[in-house]
């Protein structure tokens, strides 16, 4: 499990067994709290473990997995959030398969999968390769609703449920993922919209790999030859109407 290999909890956490999972575990804990609360807090612990009244974990709160670092700012909440390693890691391994969740730093680590997608049809040796959930889907930018989905996915799997419900206790995932959509699909203003699309772009690059397109300058652009073959077109045709 990537939470073994990320916090190396003693014992490890039971791949096959959801029961020491949830609030019971310290490191699962950890990544499910609020992110207005703080689980190292001893008093906040004791207070969730026990549904204690301030400390009622619910679909209200982003949990702490969904940020960078898995910490957020309570002066600047959006700072980070999405951003986790764990939603990264779990929406890889649906998407663009198990593998491509190990290696997460960097802008998609170089890999151009979108073109490795329009290649896989069939191996150069003419067996078929299996085709991952974004090919089949024909996905190639991340979505709002995608993000949502796997959020729902990786805290269920943090939790210790040991089967899908859509209201575990005082969570409610429906809600939990129609907070996640809103944010992306209802900012309350230009600005907001803006840091959603620079969000969006984050995520893309993340798991599809990052196009260089952007880092053209305009020379470099101006002088490829589609653009050249347009300039000499011109060109062409001034010097005829000036000749006649």
């Amino acid at each position: 499990m990537w939470v073994n290999r990320e916090f190396k909890p003693n014992p490890p956490l039971d791949s096959d067994d959801k029961h020491c999972r949830g609030f019971i575990s310290d490191v699962c804990g950890s990544l499910l709290c609020p992110a207005e609360l703080d689980w190292y807090n001893p008093a906040i612990k004791a207070g969730i473990r026990d549904r204690s009244e301030g400390h009622i974990v619910t679909d209200l709160s982003f949990p702490a997995f969904l940020y960078d670092k898995y910490t957020a700012d309570s002066n600047n909440l959006e700072e980070g959030l999405f951003k986790g390693k764990i939603l990264l890691q779990g929406y890889k391994a649906v998407f663009t398969s198990p593998s491509s969740a190990k290696d997460i730093e960097g802008d998609g680590d170089g890999a151009d999968v979108i073109q490795n997608n329009r290649r896989a049809k069939n191996s150069c040796s003419g067996i078929k390769v299996k085709k991952h959930v974004a090919q089949i889907i024909k996905m190639e930018k991340v979505t709002p609703r995608s993000i949502a989905y796997i959020a729902c996915q990786v805290r269920f799997a943090l939790s210790s449920v040991t089967s899908w419900r859509s209201v575990d206790g005082d969570f409610d995932y429906i809600q939990f993922w129609r907070s996640i959509v809103d944010f992306f699909e209802k900012p309350p203003g230009r600005e907001a919209q803006r840091r959603v699309n620079k969000l969006l772009e984050w995520w893309t690059r993340k798991v599809f790999g990052r196009s260089r397109r952007e880092d053209l300058s305009n020379t470099a652009k101006a002088n490829m030859s589609v653009n050249a073959l347009a300039r000499q077109r011109a060109q062409l045709d001034d010097a005829a109407f000036d000749s006649n």
